[in-house]
């Protein structure tokens, strides 16, 4: 298994969640309610999203399935960009969009990974991916420690030393990873470093929500979203290493 066909598998499970709720994930697919035609942009996206996660399960299929992703998750960043510049102050619209971003400057960045080798323009482009998913992660932490009330309150409450602990404690990891992934100081060991803390997310937050409360669509896109951004992070974290391997050899 590879963070690729996990990425792949997150995004059919939003394919079918927004089939089955026949509407977007609206916490992350911020898609406003009065747009023309929107019951069939949710079945038209819903579909594109269950073929791009279907084609980068096979390896001829895999470039095809990360720029149709990547398109896809840069439309839903971009629908935070309103929010953002009309509420900069507020950490959570930057969240919102580096969520959305992250995906797809993972799905960018592996696709610089699978090019053909000589291309001249792979290295730069996986160059551009690191430093921006390294911001996105930045953000992810600020927004840990500035909403600091709202994530202590996801916090499993029987963890040791408490939630606001847990809280601050998991935003400085993104922020840490996010500056060395930015860097490309020990960039490698940084990514796989979130891609644990993310997992971890989902087996104590995510899961345990989706077994309490099964009939709720945020529960679902929740486990979906998460499941997303720790594939994005073992992607980035197999970019870095496949672009430091070419870098080393020459190629």
């Amino acid at each position: 298994m590879s963070g690729s066909r996990v990425f792949g598998i997150a995004a059919m499970g939003f394919g079918v969640i927004a089939l089955i709720w026949r509407d977007f994930a609206s916490v992350w697919h911020p898609v406003p309610a009065g747009v023309p035609h929107r019951a069939t942009l949710v079945y038209v996206t819903a579909i594109l999203l269950l073929v791009g996660g279907a084609a980068v399960q096979w390896r001829r299929a895999l470039r095809p399935g990360l720029v149709l992703l990547a398109i896809l998750y840069f439309l839903a960043a971009c629908l935070w960009l309103p929010r953002v510049i009309g509420f900069p102050q507020l950490i959570g619209t930057w969240s919102g969009f580096a969520q959305q971003f992250s995906l797809t400057v993972a799905a960018v960045s592996v696709y610089a990974m699978a090019a053909p080798v000589g291309a001249s323009w792979a290295q730069p482009l996986a160059r551009v991916g690191r430093a921006l998913f390294g911001l996105c992660a930045i953000i992810f932490g600020l927004a840990h420690v500035l909403a600091l009330p709202q994530t202590a309150e996801l916090v499993p409450a029987w963890l040791p030393f408490g939630q606001r602990f847990w809280a601050i404690a998991t935003g400085i990891v993104f922020v840490l990873a996010g500056i060395s992934i930015l860097l490309g100081i020990y960039a490698v060991l940084a990514a796989q470093l979130l891609t644990v803390m993310l997992a971890s997310f989902g087996l104590l937050i995510w899961l345990p929500s989706l077994i309490r409360h099964p009939h709720e669509h945020i529960v679902w896109a929740g486990n979906a979203i998460n499941l997303a951004v720790t594939a994005a992070a073992w992607m980035m974290a197999e970019a870095v290493r496949a672009h430091l391997w070419s870098s080393d050899t020459g190629t």
